[in-house]
């Protein structure tokens, strides 16, 4: 039995993960964090109450993390007081934020992945491959969509799209559009053209349960580990 915290239980992937690992029976939920000023922080969540003290996170197992950068380095450091395992889903996060938490990996088991979608990953995967194959013979576009609430732009999978490209291809790739249109859950297209032909892979997420599912997944991997700084990849190749 998996003893799970959720933070940002309330918002919208934080909710799906809850009612997905309260249909898991490898999962306990110990531990509900939302932040201070939201009105459902006083409430519960079948028998578990929701809190902002991130004390609440000890005897958890592991907390998985969709929230804003700061609240992620606050509970990080809670994590690494309790010897709390993370799944780190959450964007917008700066470079010394990901050496924080790269730090913290010496003490504790993290999965960081700016999607844990199965699917974007193996879009990251035909990317680096179409990079290695194309070369400087294509330019590269990278589109990204997603909802009006959506903060950063753009999007941590269009930015980890690019990365692998760049290292796959040795060219910088600057032409990343961004949309926030409605209620776009998540839309990422990859387009290399060349002067003879263009070649697009894109993926689509229809529901944040994709997401929620590879968050559990990852959190279910982390299970054997005592300390690292893991990828999705790292979970979905095990």
């Amino acid at each position: 039995m998996i003893k799970l915290a959720v933070s940002g239980c309330q918002g919208r992937m934080g909710l799906r993960i809850v009612h997905l690992a309260q249909e898991d029976p490898e999962f306990k939920i110990v531990a509900l964090l939302e932040k201070e000023n939201h009105p459902a922080t006083s409430g519960q969540i079948g028998k578990v109450g929701i809190s902002s003290d991130p004390k609440t996170l000890k005897g958890a197992d592991v907390l998985i993390e969709f929230t804003s950068p700061e609240a992620t380095i606050n509970h990080l450091e809670f994590c690494k007081k309790f010897g709390v395992k993370m799944v780190i889903g959450t964007t917008g996060l700066g470079p010394e934020e990901k050496k924080q938490i790269a730090e913290a990996s010496k003490k504790i088991a993290i999965v960081a992945s700016s999607n844990m979608s199965v699917g974007v990953n193996i879009l990251f995967g035909l990317a680096r491959t179409l990079a290695q194959r194309t070369k400087n013979d294509y330019k590269v576009k990278i589109i990204e969509a997603h909802h009006i609430h959506k903060k950063d732009a753009p999007s941590g999978t269009a930015k980890t799209l690019a990365q692998f490209i760049e290292q796959s291809s040795g060219e910088k790739i600057s032409n990343i559009e961004s949309v926030r249109e409605g209620e776009i859950i998540g839309d990422h297209k990859v387009i290399f053209e060349s002067d003879v032909d263009t070649i697009t892979i894109s993926h689509s997420a229809k529901t944040r349960d994709i997401f929620a599912k590879g968050s559990l997944v990852a959190a279910k991997f982390l299970q054997t580990k005592k300390n690292g700084l893991f990828s999705m990849e790292d979970v979905l190749n095990t």
